[in-house]
């Protein structure tokens, strides 16, 4: 046990070389102090620089060693830019010059996680804790290059063989210092371990990659125009930088003014589905219509051309009747009063019967001035003054339609006398006088002569024309 103590001192010694008492806490409202725990601090000094990104952002303000022998470095943020540090962030201490000063290098972490947890009492009062989990202290290369030298070598053998005796049962503790002496080991680490875990999905990828590749390699000219174009894009994109990056700052207002109209898109999606459905059980029908549309038109063009084609042979036919167009309209232009007017006479002849009036009056003036006889009504074509056009029910005498010979003046003038008698009788019986019309036979015979050259042509024709013109007996 007193060898395993002296070893423990002796890498507590050559572990805590050069560090110094740490310097007492920032009072409140001075920067912002980290206490980072390392595992080891070695060549780490007072002053030295505090680096986040490549840019000194404080300094190296105390170191001290904590109850379980580990190096407590006081970290002091001068820059209020990249304070507070949270809980994913990380530090580790790196060579700064070949003659072995060294500096902080630092993440703050993402604004995602919790700040660091602020110390309450005991060593590094009123600083941020950064515990040993979230730093790493390399192994300098030039204690690597002193292992292939001597006593170096003879020294290292009794501590490992020493250590391999003391840590046998902490061989996870000793895990746990080698990965966080050199960060990349815990990095590779975990990419073992995501990588074991998937190791059914890249055995997949393994086996079609080829798949996936086979394509890529036909298109290899299409790919790499899509490079060429898209490193075109992007220097397009580069000039108008300022643009994009106002799209970027106007981006959530249009979200804000974009929601509403999104949920009333979502509301008619909702009551539009039924439509929708409905459409989607007629698609079928309507796609066969405009199927059948097909033919016509197919058919429709050729008449369209040709529609055309007339068109273009009419135009000069059509541009000749524009003067004809402008006399109709001049016309129209000065008829407008008088179609008013015609237009208001019709209308009260319409309301007040006019037409169906006068109509009636056409009617029954024909009606008035027909015939009837023993056959029948019949119209007259021209007014006649004769007695044979009276109504009779018996033949008068003279009014025969025998045109081969005349009657004999006895029988005429028998004819006339009886005529005469007849009708002084009507007269008298009706309370009226009646005179008797002077013969008119002579004035025929007369003109019948002076036309004829014999006498029977002459009683021939009188006989006719008395037929004709109803002469009065």
């Amino acid at each position: 046990m007193r060898r395993l103590a002296a070893i423990a001192t002796g890498l507590a010694v050559a572990t805590l070389i050069a560090i110094v008492l740490a310097s007492p806490a920032h009072s409140s409202g001075g920067p912002y102090t980290v206490r980072a725990i390392f595992d080891d601090a070695a060549f780490a000094a007072h002053g030295e620089d505090v680096r986040v990104a490549g840019a000194n952002v404080g300094t190296i303000t105390s170191l001290a060693v904590t109850a379980d022998k580990r190096a407590a470095v006081s970290l002091s943020i001068d820059d209020s830019r990249f304070a507070p540090f949270h809980a994913n962030a990380h530090c580790a201490i790196r060579p700064q010059s070949l003659i072995g000063e060294q500096y902080v290098d630092c993440s703050p972490g993402t604004a995602a996680a919790p700040a660091l947890a602020r110390i309450a009492h005991g060593p590094g009062v009123g600083s941020y804790l950064l515990p040993v989990a979230r730093t790493s202290s390399p192994v300098e290369s030039d204690i690597v290059q002193n292992i292939s030298r001597e006593p170096v070598r003879q020294s290292l053998a009794v501590i490992i063989d020493e250590l391999g005796t003391g840590l046998a049962a902490r061989g996870s503790d000793l895990n746990a210092v080698i990965h966080r002496a050199n960060p990349a080991l815990g990095n590779t680490d975990k990419v073992l371990q995501i990588l074991a875990s998937q190791n059914r999905a890249l055995a997949r990828l393994a086996t079609n990659s080829d798949t996936v590749l086979a394509p890529l390699a036909r298109e290899r000219r299409q790919i790499s125009g899509f490079i060429t174009q898209a490193n075109t894009t992007a220097v397009a994109s580069a000039h108008r930088a300022s643009d994009i990056s106002r799209t970027f700052q106007l981006f959530p207002s249009f979200l804000r003014q974009l929601r509403p109209l999104m949920a009333d898109l979502g509301t008619l999606a909702d009551q539009g589905t039924p439509v929708l459905t409905e459409l989607g059980q007629s698609a079928s029908a309507v796609g066969r219509q405009f199927a059948n549309l097909t033919p016509f038109a197919d058919a429709a063009r050729t008449a369209l051309i040709n529609l055309g084609r007339s068109a273009s042979e009419s135009q000069p036919s059509l541009v000749a009747t524009l003067p004809l167009a402008q006399r109709f309209n001049r016309l129209g232009t000065a008829a407008r009063p008088t179609a008013s007017s015609l237009q208001r006479l019709l209308q009260n002849l319409n309301q007040t019967g006019g037409i169906q009036q006068l109509m009636s009056l056409l009617y029954e003036g024909a009606s008035a001035t027909n015939g009837f006889d023993s056959l029948g009504h019949f119209a007259r074509f021209e007014p006649l003054d004769s007695s044979c056009t009276d109504y009779v029910s018996a033949t008068l005498a003279g009014c025969s339609a025998n045109f081969s010979g005349v009657q004999t003046s006895s029988s005429s003038t028998a004819a006339r006398a009886d005529t005469a008698a007849a009708r002084r009788t009507a007269g008298s019986k009706a309370g009226t006088a009646t005179a008797e019309p002077a013969p008119a036979d002579k004035v025929v015979a007369t003109a019948v002569r002076g036309a004829s050259g014999t006498a029977s042509e002459a009683k021939t024709m009188t006989g006719l024309l008395n037929y004709l013109v109803g002469a009065k007996r």
